[in-house]
């Protein structure tokens, strides 16, 4: 099982820091080790002062596939669900500036929690947006119809390069608005206004 992401997918994230906007989509990769849901707290790691919360839509894909051509492309999920991207910004920041990789600050233990998948279908209908409290205050709101690459344009794009199995996870990126989790916070996740998980950070 393969984790994709989808970096600086929402250009008002993508300035909020200070990111130049992509003009295709930015691929990066976490571990199967990575993989949390919310029935377990988040443990900030000992090593970072600055862990950011990132909320995004995760598609689910149902069957392999290669050089998947732009018709067919829902061929290939039908499932979604809200996770989060926890990111430690300050490793980030580091890495960046010595023009090193990011997987330190992306691809640590526990730092892709998902919820429960629900059918495309349904998410779809019911308006496409999703939301993150911190605390009970929302912090980050979003649609799929704000993102620069849909899902169409992330599948057809990531098979080019990798063979898409069934199971793997693809984060399609967040919008504006992340920011540092302290220990004691409680982050809900909503999907169209439905609470999908709660996560406590330790």
């Amino acid at each position: 099982m393969k984790i994709f992401c989808v970096g600086r997918n929402y250009s008002d994230h993508a300035k909020e820091l200070g990111n130049a906007v992509p003009s295709k989509p930015l691929i990066f990769m976490k571990p199967s080790t990575a993989l949390t849901s919310d029935d377990k707290p988040f443990f900030i790691p000992e090593w970072t002062e600055n862990v950011h919360y990132e909320a995004e839509i995760v598609l689910k894909i149902k069957k392999n596939g290669k050089y998947i051509h732009p018709d067919f492309y829902q061929d290939y999920f039908d499932q979604v669900c809200l996770g989060i991207d926890f990111t430690a910004r300050d490793i980030q920041d580091q890495c960046k500036a010595k023009g090193h990789p990011w997987e330190l600050a992306k691809a640590f233990d526990n730092s892709a929690l998902i919820s429960e998948f629900i059918p495309y279908d349904q998410f779809l209908t019911n308006g496409g947006q999703f939301s993150l409290e911190q605390n009970n205050k929302i912090v980050q709101e979003g649609n799929i119809s704000q993102m620069l690459f849909d899902f169409k344009t992330i599948i057809v794009y990531i098979s080019k390069y990798f063979t898409l199995q069934m199971g793997d996870l693809i984060f399609t990126g967040t919008p504006a608005g992340v920011g540092k989790v302290n220990s004691g916070d409680l982050l809900k996740g909503n999907l169209n206004d439905v609470n999908v998980f709660n996560c406590h950070i330790k």
